[in-house]
């Protein structure tokens, strides 16, 4: 039996075919590159259609291969710079820790988060330590493996409040070319997902959504085609009729395009559709 996901990760398969190749209502440019020394940078910039609102941020990536430890530093346009450390089967193989550290210059605000996960056959957990001047928040998170079969749970504790502020179940089923995926949040949120690679160029998924006191279901379809190596087309549609389509072209290696469209279905002829482009550059 293989290592079961993280509880975040629970359903991932569905959520990329709704969540990834679309970018609609912004224009984005991302460059990565790396020093010979080994330090990777990432910096990207947006602009938001709707409201003209640009944004960007830079991040460095840099290894210490002899201690085992990453170091991953952050700075975007709202001026928020973060660190974040970690360390990885180090002190026991399939035990990470980490320390994420962010600051606000303009306004002096700082925070801290203490994260851990231990991982294993069978077996993932998590248990993150949001630190707080009024009391630390605890997220933990477990996911059971077996045999295909995946069950989750989920937490949030404020010791503040001596409050359970998040409270999330998941169970799961998972073979080589199909996936289910069904959660319960609060006791109030119901939801579930469907995954099927149907072949080696087209991969399909359903998601399901209910609120309790509600009468209305929400739902999707979505879909994937390969076109060829280079080049790969999205859809998806859901029940307020709105139509999302992506496509995806690598024009040369390191070169990736993404042009995305969303478009309301219920008023074809009234406007409000939104468009999307995005640039990747990799080096």
């Amino acid at each position: 039996m293989a290592v079961p996901p993280a509880y975040s990760d629970l359903g991932k398969s569905a959520k990329d075919i709704f969540n990834k190749g679309y970018g609609y209502g912004v224009l984005k440019l991302d460059v990565k590159t790396k020093s010979q020394s080994g330090v990777e940078f990432a910096t990207s910039g947006s602009n938001n259609t709707d409201t003209g609102k640009s944004g960007g941020h830079l991040e460095t990536k840099y290894k210490v291969n002899e201690l085992g430890l990453n170091f991953n530093q952050k700075w975007n346009t709202d001026n928020t710079l973060t660190t974040e450390i970690t360390m990885e089967d180090q002190l026991a193989k399939g035990l990470k820790l980490a320390l994420d550290m962010s600051f606000v210059p303009n306004t002096g605000k700082k925070s801290a988060k203490l994260k851990t996960g231990y991982k294993r056959d069978f077996v993932n957990v998590g248990c993150d330590l949001d630190f707080d001047m009024a009391g630390p928040t605890v997220h933990a998170a477990a996911v059971l493996g077996y045999e295909g079969w995946l069950a989750g749970y989920q937490l949030a504790f404020d010791t503040a409040k001596s409050k359970l502020t998040q409270n999330n179940f998941a169970l799961g089923y998972k073979a080589g070319d199909f996936q289910l995926h069904t959660n319960v949040n609060d006791g109030t949120e119901f939801g579930g997902s469907i995954y099927q690679k149907v072949n080696s160029n087209m991969e399909t998924a359903v998601h399901l959504a209910w609120t309790a006191g509600s009468n209305n279901t929400r739902f999707g379809i979505g879909a994937k085609y390969q076109l060829d190596k280079d080049a790969s087309l999205s859809t998806k549609v859901n029940n307020a009729c709105l139509v999302g389509v992506g496509y995806t072209q690598t024009l040369r290696p390191g070169v990736k395009l993404t042009l995305s469209a969303l478009i309301d279905g219920k008023n074809v002829n009234g406007g409000g559709h939104k468009v999307g482009m995005g640039f990747e550059l990799e080096a």
